[in-house]
């Protein structure tokens, strides 16, 4: 009985522990057959229950899993539709992932993979044949440029591919690749599946080009999936001529103002009668804001139901402009898988059968990783630390962001200390009232000053005003990539309360493992304003029970400065946490030496794991493993959602970032202003599997960056220091004078 229970447990494992549908080979299944009478039964009954539970309740048409379509490749890194694109797609997504190609057709009929009619923005053709560009009506409208028709295939070697999207990385431009044809996709690839759209077939038909001809001599290769148009008419001319299960016929929605050119009936008026569309094809591809309609200030309204309307009349229902680097709702703060999930995994019960992404790696994991993680428990030990609570949504430290931070998975949620006038300890995270709140525009105003000790730009600081005075003003929401025009929660940007230490501690009671407190400018402090922060908090923690051995060990003490943390390992038994405040690529023995004098752990920033140059990551550091091998223990600051946030080496995504780091180098915490991304990244399945999918191995620091000529290389960065003790050691920490503090600094006049 043992040996068959052995079996059992063994092909259970297996089987749960993949991640895919239960599937067991006949051998695994005769070993379950010899495991007798109610316990194999109800053991195989139970793990079919979980496996349902664990991912595979597919709102889909037929109740699969969604499909990834990866639009010219993985054209959100590599030039679109380029041999680049393409293998990087199907080496970075699902098995099954199916490319898609936007076929053109040049002047002898060959049919090519190119993003748009024109040629001009993605490719050097301007510069190879200049003052060759062309007049053509496009849809009625005159329209000047390089069309493909007008060249025949061997004129087109000369030409090569170059990013088309100026947001997007142009360091791949000097790769010179050239322009592929759908045969030489099919041979070179050899992609699971192909997608074939062909956008403008009445412009061709106008040219004496056969785009049905191309088509079915293609499609007899049996390389190609489906083939999709935005022109209804063009669909019903070519269903005859294949057969009805493959490739699958989909008509393509544009917006839904607009009118489809030779019907000139509106997109959105093709919705009244889904059953109509069904007569000509076996789906839909439509504009996201099909689905999930915005509001004009980006907010998410609800959901329209047309998934299950299509799903009634037979129709699949694929979903497109799912792109990582653009602004999306706000309601996915930043996270590009969240709104993947949306699509698929959602509390209204339906899932589109597949998603067109230029990051084809996003929806692939979350088909796969993150989909049906309602009962999901979080794996490993790696830390969510919060950066301000949960800023990424509500202006940093108040009752809001905390509360968020604690519903969304933080472990600990931090509280940067900083002192009022009257001495009153609260939380908020710079010592500059100007970085998070609207002093300027109250009557504080006035209080504006310069003070080199602290920063070289004048501002408002805390101990200028009382408690009082500073609760009244209002917070507001930190946007560190304005610059980029990418805000954050608009709606809620002065949302929230401030909150003292003491309100703050009260806060977390039971609903977090821990707090992290983050003190700076002790000393500035105590010597120009006989306010001592370090007892502030020790007094605070002592009152809130803090001091008490079976809570200590939740409070972390953070600072960039050893003098304080060493007044603080000197008095309590909490966790020392040391902030590195530089990038660095190393620490000399002496300098961990130090450290472990008076801290158990660091934090660094994230350039001090992998350097960055030009938004590319360059190599590894020694950093981590040299303080992990010295027994501190490690956290990394500060992951964010916005992509502009992360090297083109993490694709846009802010989750290959976290997994790339955690499980790359083992890191103990994240810290991050967006929590939820981080705690959903601990719940995902694939972490479990021994064997782990493309999607979620971590990405090789310099890999990306190798394959950018030399032409295109970008200006390497200088060195990153190595950490000495003579950067940690300090004199001890000043006390608080028993005289008078000195006369204020000099105000700014107005």
């Amino acid at each position: 009985m043992s040996r068959s229970v052995d079996c059992l447990e063994r092909t259970l494992r297996k089987i749960y522990f993949s991640g895919k549908e239960l599937q067991a080979s006949p051998v695994e299944m005769w070993e379950l057959s010899g495991v007798s009478g109610t316990l194999g039964l109800l053991v195989l009954y139970t793990l079919i229950a979980l496996v349902s539970a664990d991912g595979n309740d597919w709102k889909t048409l037929k109740g699969s899993p969604p499909l990834v379509i990866a639009r010219g490749g993985f054209s959100g890194i590599f030039p679109d539709s380029s041999s680049a694109a393409y293998t990087l797609a199907v080496n970075k997504s699902v098995s099954n992932v199916t490319l898609w190609c936007d076929v053109q057709l040049t002047k002898n009929g060959t049919g090519i993979c190119f993003p748009e009619l024109k040629l001009d923005n993605a490719t050097d053709i301007s510069i190879i044949y200049p003052g060759k560009s062309k007049n053509y009506p496009i849809n009625g409208i005159p329209t000047r440029g390089y069309f493909s028709i007008d060249y025949n295939l061997d004129e087109l070697k000369n030409v090569t591919l170059v990013q088309g999207v100026y947001s997007r990385t142009n360091k791949f431009d000097g790769n010179k690749f050239p322009i592929l044809t759908v045969d030489d996709v099919i041979k070179l690839v050899k992609p699971h599946g192909l997608w074939l759209n062909i956008q403008n077939a009445a412009f061709f038909m106008q040219q004496n080009l056969n785009i049905t001809t191309f088509l079915l001599s293609v499609s007899g290769t049996g390389g190609v999936s489906y083939i999709s148009s935005p022109d209804s008419s063009f669909l019903r001319s070519i269903k005859s001529h294949f057969s009805s299960q493959k490739p699958g016929i989909v008509f393509r929605f544009l917006g839904q103002d607009e009118s489809e050119p030779r019907t000139n009936k509106s997109y959105g008026s093709f919705l009244k009668d889904l059953t109509a569309i069904r007569s000509f094809a076996s789906g839909i591809l439509v504009p996201k804001s099909y689905i999930w309609p915005v509001d004009s200030d980006l907010y998410l309204q609800p959901p329209t139901s047309l998934v299950s309307d299509a799903h009634k009349a037979g129709l699949k229902v694929f979903v497109s402009d799912i792109v990582n680097d653009l602004v999306f709702s706000y309601n996915y703060s930043y996270d590009p898988l969240a709104e993947c999930l949306s699509f698929i995994d959602n509390n209204v019960s339906f899932s589109v059968d597949g998603i067109l992404s230029d990051f084809p790696v996003t929806p692939s994991a979350a088909i796969d990783c993150f989909s049906h993680l309602e009962h999901a428990q979080k794996q490993g030990k790696t830390l969510v630390i919060s950066k301000y609570g949960a800023s990424g949504d509500y202006p940093a430290c108040t009752d809001l962001a905390y509360n968020k931070a604690i519903s969304d998975g933080a472990d600990v949620i931090d509280c940067p200390v900083q002192m009022s006038k009257d001495g009153i300890p609260f939380c908020l995270s710079s010592i500059d009232l100007v970085e998070s709140t609207t002093v300027l525009q109250s009557n504080f105003s006035k209080l504006e000053t310069t003070i080199p000790e602290i920063k070289p730009n004048s501002g408002i600081f805390t101990f200028s005003l009382t408690w009082n005075e500073i609760k009244t003003l209002t917070p507001s929401i930190l946007n560190p990539y304005d610059k980029y025009r990418l805000y954050r929660n608009p709606k809620f940007k002065n949302a929230g309360k401030l909150l003292t230490l003491s309100k703050f501690l009260s806060l977390k009671r039971g609903q977090t493992s821990g707090i992290l407190i983050s003190i700076e400018n002790a000393a500035y402090l105590a010597v120009k304003q006989n306010l001592s922060v370090t007892n502030a908090v020790v007094d605070a923690l002592r009152k809130s029970g803090y001091d008490k051995q079976s809570v200590s060990q939740g409070v972390m003490i953070q600072s960039t400065h050893s003098s304080l943390l060493k007044e603080f390992k000197a008095k309590t038994k909490y966790e020392i946490v040391y902030k590195v405040d530089e990038s660095i690529s190393d620490a000399d023995d002496s300098a961990v030496k130090d450290i472990k004098m008076f801290a158990h752990s660091v934090v660094v920033g994230k350039s001090s794991v992998y350097p960055v140059t030009s938004a590319f990551l360059t190599n590894a550091t020694n950093t981590v493993s040299k303080l992990k091998s010295n027994n501190l223990k490690v956290y990394v600051e500060t992951f964010s959602n916005e992509f502009v946030s992360q090297a083109w080496d993490y694709y846009s995504d802010a989750f290959v970032e976290i997994n790339s780091v955690v499980s790359g180098e083992n890191i103990d915490g994240i810290i991050t202003d967006f929590p939820k991304t981080a705690d959903r990244y601990r719940k995902n399945r694939c972490l479990k599997q021994n064997k782990k999918p493309a999607y979620m191995m971590p990405v090789e620091p310099g890999m990306l960056l190798q394959q950018v000529t030399r032409q295109f290389y970008p200006e390497p960065a200088p060195p990153l220091p190595v950490l000495k003790d003579i950067n940690v050691t300090e004199p001890p920490l000043p006390s608080v004078p028993s005289i008078a503090p000195s006369p204020a600094p000099t105000r700014l006049r107005i």
